[in-house]
């Protein structure tokens, strides 16, 4: 037992003098390869020190040195040899140290410091970097001047060729000006001289100065040939024939009536001639400066004039085509409401009109005489010397023309609802003659048939249909007339002497049928018990006046004998 427990415990220790050893051959690696990154890192950056320490600058700088021959290149010349003392003398022994302090970190395991420093040192080196990139940068500007330089001008000389071929070739469309331009081709030629001076003489530091004058001229002298035969044509014959034709349209208009004050055209000539001058005064001196820009809408602007001509002629036929049609309406109109006021103490005692009637009838008659005041003005606008266009007049005719339509429309309304009552009581006399025919027509018809009784309705429908006719003949004889009233008067009266006039027909046909089936039954009166009585009994209904009770009486006794009986005796009776 003893002996197990030993080795147990033998084991334990084993097993955690294995884990132990794991454990630092694990945290070993780590560090290993923790100390290898860094260590890439920090050979990175002394390669990139390295770098800096080999720039192309003394190189650059011994060109320099070659070609010194004035002041201000030899300023240059210190500055830049001192800014590359500082940093080979200074700042990349800096970058050494730096990285020297990392190495020494890193050997003591103080990887924070080390990362610390090498944050540090990657900005110091980035900076080092842009002082150097900057001084060469600036060193070659100088050394590469004259290729670049020349193969700048090549260019332009070639361009410059290309102007001049142009020019040559069109000299004819630069008039009197072309002395001037050729003299700008000669300055622009001597600027190519000085620019040859320069660089025999080595003074580089003026050559972006004559470039920039070279670009501008070329630029310039490239405006001069696109821009200036079109300005010197438009400026001496284009625009000055546009003008005069506007001129004598203008003129010619005036002659003829036609106010065109609103257009200005003869201030408008005026300036545009002004500005002609100016333009070409400054093209003597090659300043095109928004010249052909504005004789472009000079242009525009004296095209657009000939557009307005056309909508003022074409607006004077359109206004006198108007005018003939408003005036014919407008005098219509006022024939109309005149007759209407003429007769308004008629209309209103015949017609029962109501304050609204009248009030809008004089409101009509307010606003027709506005219109005509407003014509009145319209017109006398429109003498030969009127300062208003045919347009503003056309569009002040067009809105009396609305405000006519309006009225018209008013007035028709109103007409109507006078017409409407003459018509009604036109209608309700012709209405009522009919309905007397009615009246008449069902009393003679109750006369023909020789009934033993009328009954009592009989006579009182027909006083109420006298009644009515006597109602209607009574509103017609009104001074004025409720239309409203008459209507319903008429409505009434031939409602109940329709109603009569059938009732009248229904009557006589019921009376007539009961009357036939009693005779059709007598042929049975002897063949049949009980008969004879019922028979009695329905002729004595008949006498009584109750002819349907005598009908139904009769008929439901013979239909017994006869089926059917009823079909036969109502085709007999038809």
């Amino acid at each position: 037992m003893v002996i197990d427990m030993d080795n147990l415990t033998l084991m334990m220790i084993t097993l955690f003098i294995i884990s132990v050893v794991v454990i630092i051959i694990v945290l070993n690696f780590i560090q290993s390869r923790k100390n290898k990154r860094i260590k890439k890192i920090l050979e990175h950056l002394e390669i990139e020190k390295n770098k800096l320490d080999s720039s192309p600058i003394i190189p650059e700088l011994a060109k320099v040195e070659s070609f010194l021959n004035n002041e201000k290149l030899e300023v240059m010349y210190d500055e830049w040899t001192e800014r590359l003392q500082e940093i080979r003398d200074n700042q990349i022994p800096k970058l050494t140290d730096m990285i020297l302090e990392a190495e020494y970190s890193l050997s003591q395991m103080d990887y924070k410091s080390t990362m610390y420093k090498i944050a540090k040192l990657e900005m110091e080196i980035y900076k080092v970097r842009t002082n150097s990139e900057f001084l060469l940068g600036e060193i070659k500007e100088i050394t590469s001047s004259e290729e670049r330089s020349r193969a700048i001008i090549t260019n332009f000389k070639i361009k410059y060729r290309e102007l001049y071929e142009k020019f040559q070739n069109s000299k004819a469309s630069f008039g009197n000006l072309a002395n001037v331009v050729e003299n700008q081709f000669d300055v622009i030629s001597k600027r190519f001289e000085d620019f040859e001076s320069i660089m025999d003489h080595n003074e580089y530091t003026e050559v972006n100065s004559i470039i920039k004058i070279i670009d501008d001229l070329i630029k310039h002298i490239n405006v001069v040939i696109d821009e200036l035969p079109d300005i010197i044509l438009m400026s001496t014959t284009v625009l000055p024939k546009k003008i005069q034709e506007v001129n004598i349209v203008y003129k010619n208009m005036i002659d003829m009536g036609y106010s065109l004050d609103y257009l200005n055209v003869e201030y408008n000539i005026e300036e545009a001639n002004t500005k002609i001058k100016d333009i070409l005064t400054r093209a003597k001196d090659l300043n095109l400066e928004e010249s052909l820009f504005d004789l472009k809408i000079l242009t525009d602007y004296f095209d657009s004039l000939f557009n307005d001509f056309e909508k003022e002629k074409i607006a004077r036929e359109k206004y006198n085509e108007n005018n003939i049609v408003f005036n014919k309406k407008l005098h219509k109109i006022n024939v109309i409401i005149d007759d209407i006021f003429e007769q308004i103490d008629d209309l209103v005692s015949i017609y029962n009109l109501s304050d609204d009637d009248i009030n809008i009838l004089n409101k009509t008659k307010e606003e027709i005489v506005d219109l005509n005041d407003s014509y009145k003005i319209l017109l006398e606008h429109t003498d030969h010397h009127s300062s208003f266009a045919y347009s503003q007049l056309l569009k002040e005719l067009e809105g009396l023309g609305v405000k006519l339509s309006q009225v018209e429309e008013q007035l028709n309304n109103c007409l109507d609802k006078v017409g409407t009552m003459k018509d009604d009581e036109i209608r309700a006399r012709q209405q009522l003659d009919e309905i007397k025919a009615i009246l008449r027509e069902a009393k003679l018809k109750i006369r023909e048939y020789n009934l033993p009784i009328i009954p009592h309705s009989y006579y009182v429908e027909l006083k109420e249909a006298s009644a009515a006719i006597k109602e209607i003949i009574r509103e017609l004889s009104k001074k004025p007339i409720t239309i409203d009233v008459l209507n319903t008067r008429v409505d009434t009266a031939r409602d109940l002497s329709l109603k009569l006039y059938t009732k009248t027909k229904e009557l006589i046909k019921t009376a007539a049928f009961a009357e036939m089936s009693i005779v059709y039954g007598n042929r049975y009166r002897s063949s049949y018990e009980g008969l004879n009585e019922k028979l009695n009994l329905s002729e004595r209904l008949f006498l009584r006046g109750e002819y349907q009770k005598s009908l139904e009486l009769t008929i439901s006794l013979l239909n017994k004998i006869e089926p059917g009986i009823y079909d036969k005796l109502l085709s007999m009776y038809s």
